[in-house]
């Protein structure tokens, strides 16, 4: 029995049980796909009986799914430190456009699509082909210049 073969029996319980742990439609199918290319790689399992093939992929789609749950909490815990309402910009009508003016254009338009336009850091570094986690960084030293320059006004 072959990795083929194999998705034929098992692929409308491994969807089904992909999609009642999963938040969207297209997250299960993310993690079918990922337990059938995992499986590629077992030699192994076609010669398991069925319902041991079935227990292994629904552990493979259940590891999964926890493996990415633990990713974004940790992209949304890193994200949450860098929110803007911790930038101490008083109330006054000080337009923010002002502010951001005031930073180099690479930070300026890194902070304009993270807050104004709403993206993640993921889609920022899509867009401007930089892994995210320097999206983040270069967020978070954006939001440090705007502290300091915000602090050197104040005083």
């Amino acid at each position: 029995m072959q990795v083929c073969d194999l998705y034929e029996n098992l692929k409308d319980d491994v969807q089904r049980y992909a999609r009642s742990i999963a938040k969207h439609a297209y997250e299960a199918d993310d993690l079918v796909q990922d337990a059938f290319m995992k499986a590629i790689k077992e030699p192994n399992l076609a010669a398991l009986p069925l319902h041991k093939q079935k227990a292994w992929f629904f552990r493979v789609v259940k590891n999964r799914m926890i493996d990415i749950s633990r990713r974004e909490k940790r992209l949304v815990s890193w994200e949450d430190d860098l929110d803007i309402a911790e930038l101490p910009v008083s109330s006054r009508n000080i337009e923010m456009t002002e502010w951001l003016a005031r930073l180099p254009q690479s930070q300026s338009d890194i902070v304009f699509k993270r807050y104004w336009l709403g993206m993640s850091s993921q889609e920022i570094g899509e867009q401007l082909g930089m892994p995210a986690a320097t999206v983040r960084y270069k967020l978070q030293t954006a939001i440090k210049k705007l502290r300091k320059l915000w602090e050197e006004d104040m005083k």
